[in-house]
């Protein structure tokens, strides 16, 4: 069952707004999302929160402007995903442009798994650093930094993601959600961590007077990458973070983006001048991940890195093939998973826990996500791991923090998770394949404890209806201008409407003429062919259309009901 809902916003925020000069709209949409002053919307990068706020920022400084200096051999541990990925270029281009000897290893996710563990560090060891650096990971690397110790090599730890009970024994930690950090946001990326850290050394190096007669480092050079990998990783886009990722827009939008983000545009046909938010989180960012589900995250880090064109085009057009891959690995399972659960009723139930054994590990995560939006239950997909293991992936709903969650199945059941970890929307665990029964039962009654009935109604929040006059190309770009995405949600609105024409385009899409009292407009509804009836109630958003030369204001419909419902 699907509600639709305004979203509440405060009248006197809105109204103070106003004063400001703010269109009435655009001032109801903001206070809904926690606005009450323009200076909250300001992206210039002199808003950013400053590096020293950052716990262990300086200290780490420190120790690689001390490793640089040594001329020690760094090499980065990387994670598999999008922002493990962009992280990692970051870190190293950023480091190899301040003078470090700076390589990178990440891990294949189906032999090591998430994480430093003591056989990545084993593996590590053979490239002989000095320094381990570990990007958006290590947090709960306990296990692999005391190997690392024991084979005499030291770790940095850059992470975003909560820490278990005890931290690892670090050299130095920089986590914004570490005890004892102050940091505002505690919503970075792990790419954004490690930007952070950049800055703090570029002002340590700095202080050392390593840049004498020659230019600095310019850091704003990366911010492509770190908005990439921040929409791609959905970490709330804060006011910091909303900075990160519209000054990295600015840049693709210039024309400055690296070579790798380009080509990955361009194999998607898509306009680096034209680049928003959404392109980074469902064009580029899939392309990116493509190779740490199918392959190997290295040819991902690989087209971040190189400055060569030619070779970015090479690598993207690999990756759009991978993801291509996927996508059609991905159909196959949810074909198999809606097969399963012909005779289940998701709603008699508050959680759904899924295992095939033909699933692949890659593409687990993305099925667990299509079934959460389907059915509105906190789902995990298993894929069949090693050594009897099973591995899984979940996704969860507004209600059910996952971590939490799983953590409660874990002191219930001591016996069934072999690792687990993650946030509150998204989580992995693994355990062994003659247990899944067991799981199932245990996580349904987590998740029967934890949630309500009323949780289990998807609601469609929307900023309500237009008026005439907000029905407007002018409109639809001062929207488009701003970032949306997690937590700074994109605006919708609804309405009735009229059906005057409606036909099916590309075998699967619905373009429409919709008609109200404040007039006639073309729509359009991707990914929906069925028939509407003559009167509906549409949840939509203003989208500026461009075709040959012309410009118009399009609906692009997200949800439907017939108007009497």
């Amino acid at each position: 069952m699907t509600e639709i809902a305004q979203r509440p916003y405060p009248d006197d925020t809105a109204s103070k707004l106003i004063q400001t000069g703010m269109p009435a709209l655009l001032a109801r949409i903001y206070a809904a999302r926690g606005i009450s002053a323009g200076s909250q919307l300001d992206t210039g990068l002199g808003q950013l929160l400053p590096y020293s706020l950052l716990k262990n920022a300086t200290q780490m400084a420190v120790l690689l402007a001390d490793a640089i200096a040594a001329k020690k051999s760094l090499l980065i541990v990387a994670d598999y995903d999008a922002d493990g990925a962009t992280a990692c270029a970051v870190g190293l281009r950023g480091l190899r442009a301040m003078g470090a000897k700076v390589d990178f290893i990440v891990p294949n996710r189906f032999e090591y798994g998430y994480g430093l563990t003591p056989e990545i560090v084993r593996l590590a060891a053979q490239f002989k650093p000095d320094i381990i650096v570990t990007v958006d990971n290590g947090i709960a690397s306990v296990e692999g930094v005391a190997e690392a110790k024991k084979l005499g090599i030291e770790v940095l730890v850059t992470d975003h993601h909560l820490p278990g009970d005890s931290l690892p024994d670090a050299l130095c930690i920089v986590n914004p959600n570490q005890p004892g950090c102050e940091f505002p946001s505690k919503n970075l990326a792990g790419v954004g961590v490690m930007f952070y850290v950049l800055l703090a050394l570029r002002a340590e190096l700095r202080t050392r007077g390593a840049f004498a007669g020659i230019q600095e480092p310019n850091l704003g050079n990366l911010l492509d990458i770190v908005a990439l990998g921040t929409v791609a990783d959905v970490v709330k886009l804060d006011e910091n973070n909303r900075i990160l990722v519209q000054q990295g827009l600015l840049r693709m939008r210039a024309g400055r983006a690296c070579a790798g983000i380009t080509a990955l545009l361009h194999v998607a046909k898509k306009s680096a001048a034209q680049a928003s938010a959404y392109e980074m989180g469902f064009i580029v960012g899939p392309r990116l991940n493509a190779a740490g589900r199918l392959e190997d995250m290295g040819l991902g880090i690989q087209c971040l890195l190189t400055d060569d064109p030619a070779e970015a085009e090479d690598i993207a057009a690999r990756l759009d093939s991978l993801n291509q891959e996927r996508r059609s690995i991905e159909a196959d399972m949810q074909q198999a998973a809606l097969a399963a659960l012909e005779n289940i009723n998701p709603a008699d139930g508050y959680s759904l826990a899924l295992f095939d054994e033909g699933w692949h590990q890659g593409v687990i995560g993305i099925l667990a996500s299509r079934l959460k939006d389907r059915f509105h239950r906190p789902v995990i997909a298993f894929a069949r791991a090693q050594n009897g293991e099973i591995k899984g992936s979940g996704r969860s709903i507004p209600g059910l923090h996952l971590r939490d969650a799983l953590d409660l199945v874990s002191k219930r059941h001591p016996h069934l998770l072999q690792k687990f970890g993650g946030h509150a929307m998204a989580a992995g665990l693994s355990l062994l394949e003659e247990n899944f029964a067991e799981f199932q039962q245990a996580f349904e009654a987590v998740a029967q404890s934890l949630l309500t009935p009323a949780d289990l109604t998807k609601i469609i929040e929307t900023d309500g209806a237009l008026e005439s006059v907000d029905f407007s190309v002018e409109m639809a770009r001062n929207i488009e201008q701003q970032v949306w995405g997690q937590g700074f949600p994109q605006p919708l609105f609804d309405g009735i409407f009229k059906v005057e024409s409606q036909r099916v385009v590309g075998e699967k899409h619905l373009k429409l003429k919709l008609s109200s009292a404040a007039g006639t407009f073309e729509a359009i509804h991707f990914f929906c062919a069925d028939r509407m009836p003559a009167s509906i109630r549409a949840v939509y958003s203003l989208n500026i259309n461009e075709y040959n030369g012309k410009v118009s204001l399009q609906l692009m419909v997200k949800h439907w009901q017939a108007s009497g419902e």
